[in-house]
């Protein structure tokens, strides 16, 4: 069994950790920190897990935490560089579900983020989280960057186009919708159900920050630097993501659905929808599943590829038990082959 400790489990992310842990057949689940709740029992601020999860909540303190094999941060961001280089050095593996990680420049994280990087020398060494194109690295990790959950949508769905040369990388753009609770579980006006519901907008349109993680993955995709044009979008629902992909292509009679066929045919986590589909959101809730369609030019040579993921699970939670799994030997697919809930 594998003994695994979560930092910071009262948000949507640590809740959607503590769901699929509790059935996951190799893990013990050792501690679970929160400062604010220290001492308070998880199934009381989560009734759905009485009877799977008899855990407290504790104050984080680093010499319990590096008694557990594996520790999976889901927290502020800026909050683990503070105690990951400890973890590592006592030989605990850490998977961050923030973004301390993520960016291979530090300038860029600090821009980004306006907070001073504590470890940069490890940003180098940190494996970044997506199996689908570094399952090796991330096998052979001991800290792995769990992508967003914009980047995990828009990266799969490029992913076929973009590694074989096809589309011309200087002009993509990346129109993305994400349900409420991608903003977080803390009050704040814009998610209020009032404010929320019934309501359509754009937000960071002058710049995002998951815009520097996009770029990063589809310029080692290509080699090279990408233009892309990318919008967020926030739609009244409680979860999901849809990534509408624009791209032009350099050869207009390739065949793409046979490229992402191809492309994804040994993934178990991605599912290449029958040409002319249109997936939907609802069809990967609660899953580790993103399901695409990729379509050919309506009256042009602009591709359009529709990538549908969970926000929660493939965008956070269940990635990370993904790469937990090939951190330590499992079975990649173990605690994550559940079906989507419909309704």
């Amino acid at each position: 069994m594998v003994t695994i400790g979560i930092v910071g489990g009262t948000g949507y992310t640590g809740a959607e950790l503590l769901r699929l842990l509790a059935g996951h057949p190799h893990v013990d689940l050792h501690t679970i920190t929160s400062r604010g709740n220290a001492g308070s029992r998880v199934d009381a601020m989560f009734p759905g897990l009485r009877g799977h999860v008899e855990l407290s909540f504790r104050e984080p303190d680093v010499a319990e935490l590096a008694s557990c094999d594996l520790v999976f941060f889901a927290t502020p961001n800026g909050t683990s560089m503070g105690m990951v280089p400890d973890l590592l050095a006592n030989g605990t593996r850490v998977v961050d579900l923030g973004a301390d990680f993520r960016l291979r420049d530090v300038n860029a994280f600090e821009s980004w983020y306006g907070i001073p990087h504590a470890c940069p020398e490890l940003l180098e060494v940190a494996a970044y989280g997506l199996p689908e194109i570094y399952r090796t690295a991330i096998r052979e990790a001991r800290l792995v960057a769990n992508p967003g959950c914009y980047p995990t949508a828009v990266a799969l769905g490029w992913m076929p186009l973009l590694e074989s040369g096809l589309v011309d990388a200087d002009a993509l753009v990346a129109d993305c919708k994400s349900g409420v609770s991608g903003a977080g579980r803390q009050a704040q006006v814009p998610t209020l159900f009032s404010e929320a519901n019934e309501n359509f907008r754009a937000y960071g349109a002058a710049g995002h920050r998951h815009l520097p993680e996009i770029r990063q993955t589809l310029e080692a995709m290509v080699r090279r630097p990408v233009g892309l044009t990318f919008l967020p979008h926030l739609v009244p629902m409680t979860r999901g993501m849809q990534a509408s992909l624009y791209a032009p292509l350099r050869d207009e009679a390739t065949d793409l659905q046979a490229l992402y066929e191809e492309r994804y045919a040994g993934e178990p986590f991605v599912d290449v929808l029958p040409a002319g589909s249109h997936p939907e959101t609802r069809t990967v809730r609660g899953t580790n599943l993103c399901r695409i369609a990729v379509h050919p030019p309506q009256d042009g040579r602009t591709a359009i590829v529709l990538s549908v993921i969970d926000n929660l699970t493939k965008g956070a939670a269940s990635q990370a038990v993904q790469n937990m799994n090939l951190m330590c030997g499992l079975p990649e697919t173990a605690g994550l082959e559940g079906v989507a809930v419909l309704p």
